[in-house]
């Protein structure tokens, strides 16, 4: 029996920690991401979350541990041994990174279509009408008119804007998206559009993400997989389903009642 790409992990994460002096900001957290899976991440304010993440998308070095990834020529990196040009390359052409703040982002100053397009250029397209075409196609693929693909984004309602950002994370067809809380701040009904949207996005691009939420919702909606976290560990883990309905751990019990009682 043939052992396919899917077979193969795409992202190996081993006793990763960061402390920040005395105080643990993640500890000794260790997973496997396989090709098309969604994992989310969830906890409260301060539980570690964003941290993890941060360090998975080397934004941030941690005190101890491996995070290697499986390159497209099959390959496996440690991300922390690659040189600062080689991670930003990968941030720009197989990775994404889909911030709660679309401003950061985006280029709020430069139009839709260019902001989609630095991303084509980052892999090698210098055809300006291939560009925009493509640029144009990703709007209407998030949901933007075709006429704002001359707009700058502060003419964009939070709602469009974060959709942007996802059109210029997916145009250069990443295999792994790093979300931080991607439907956050916004209002309910633009939010369940949103997922709607990215979990469609994901779906049909056989894309691995990394989710960090503290709604539940988010989680279940999203992902396969739930990793969930408390002061820096991860307190419980499994299928996403498995863990929201039959929460074995203390916390990630309160969590959910916490939610049916709203």
């Amino acid at each position: 029996m043939s052992i396919t790409e899917d077979d193969i992990p795409l992202l190996r994460v081993s006793s990763l920690s960061k402390s920040y002096g005395a105080r643990v900001g993640c500890q000794d957290v260790s997973f496997e991401l396989w090709p098309g899976e969604v994992l989310a991440v969830v906890g409260e304010s301060g539980s570690g979350k964003t941290t993890l993440l941060n360090c998975l998308s080397t934004r941030l070095m941690p005190t101890s541990g491996t995070v290697s990834y499986r390159m497209r020529d099959g390959d496996w990196r440690d991300l922390y041994r690659m040189s600062e040009a080689e991670r930003r390359f990968l941030m720009r052409t197989d990775w994404g990174f889909v911030h709660q703040n679309p401003a950061d982002g985006l280029r709020m100053t430069v139009s839709a279509g260019a902001n989609v397009g630095e991303r084509l250029m980052a892999v090698g397209d210098r055809h300006y009408g291939r560009i925009r075409e493509t640029a144009t196609d990703w709007l209407g693929r998030v949901e933007i008119a075709e006429d704002r693909v001359d707009d700058e984004p502060r003419a964009f309602s939070g709602g469009m804007r974060q959709r942007l950002q996802i059109a210029r994370n997916l145009v250069t067809a990443p295999r792994l998206v790093f979300m931080d809380e991607p439907t956050g701040g916004l209002d309910v009904s633009v939010q369940a559009r949103l997922l709607d949207l990215l979990r469609g996005l994901v779906t049909d691009l056989g894309l691995a993400a990394i989710v960090v939420t503290h709604d539940l919702a988010v989680a279940r909606l999203l992902s396969h997989r739930i990793m969930v976290m408390k002061e820096g560990h991860v307190v419980e883990a499994g299928l996403t389903d498995r863990v929201l309905d039959d929460p074995h751990a203390p916390y990630t019990q309160l969590l959910v009642s916490s939610i049916l009682q709203v």
